[in-house]
């Protein structure tokens, strides 16, 4: 059950007038009213919302009904990152629980009886024989073994930088300059953006981002905004 000030992964399912209807990950529906998708004036909610978009909101209130009005506008960029990242290894343990077992559902449940599936995912990377206790014993080897390979196989690589501008238009504007193939951009506020790539090692992520972001710092010029790489 979710709770208000929790923050939510949620799937944009309708776009009626001014509001905003999603399905929360696991938990039932909410709304979005137009003033809590994006500060300042929005002139169409389809720039910033799209049906079947995947979007991290605030809980701001449940109502006795269940129902549960929601902000995006609230979130941070640290808390946004925090839960796609969660959501991602949710995601990478069903897969990996459906590939190697039967019963997959069943195990999955067992396992959100003691576990958040993002918490276990971690957990059972440093500690295999934890599996153990939610199924066979072959069917735990070759799971540790499919996370392993899945680890081996993907990295990623993160940087921080800043991006400003005075223009009028700014908002579109850095939209424009950030709209960059292969890497996956965050605002965390305070002009402060993260961006992230991954690739089969790091010097092919790495390769990425630092592609992407000589664009960037090369776009900003062009547009006399402020750009800075800030160390990590």
């Amino acid at each position: 059950m979710i709770k208000e000030d929790e923050i939510v992964m949620c799937t944009v399912r309708d776009i009626q007038g001014t509001t905003v209807f999603v399905e929360i990950e696991n938990n039932g529906q909410g709304t979005l009213a137009m003033s809590e998708v994006a500060a300042g004036r929005i002139r169409n909610l389809r720039e910033h919302v799209l049906p079947n978009k995947k979007i991290v909101c605030k809980v701001l209130k449940i109502n006795e009904d269940g129902h549960a009005q929601l902000s995006l506008r609230r979130v941070t960029g640290k808390e946004r990152e925090k839960v796609e990242e969660q959501y991602k290894r949710e995601r990478t343990l069903k897969t990996l629980l459906k590939a190697t077992i039967t019963d997959s559902e069943k195990v999955i449940a067992a396992i959100k009886e003691k576990y958040s599936l993002g918490d276990f995912f971690d957990e059972a990377k440093d500690n295999p024989s934890l599996l153990e206790k939610f199924m066979k014993k072959e069917e735990a080897q070759r799971l540790a073994t499919l996370i392993t390979e899945k680890e081996e196989r993907e990295k990623t690589v993160k940087k921080i930088f800043i991006l400003k501008t005075m223009a009028e238009s700014g908002l579109e504007e850095i939209k424009k300059m950030l709209a960059i193939p292969e890497v996956v951009i965050h605002y965390l506020g305070s002009s402060q953006f993260s961006i992230s790539a991954k690739g089969k090692d790091f010097k092919e992520a790495e390769h990425k981002i630092n592609t992407a972001l000589i664009e960037i710092e090369k776009r900003s010029k062009d547009k006399k905004a402020i750009f800075e790489l800030k160390e990590k």
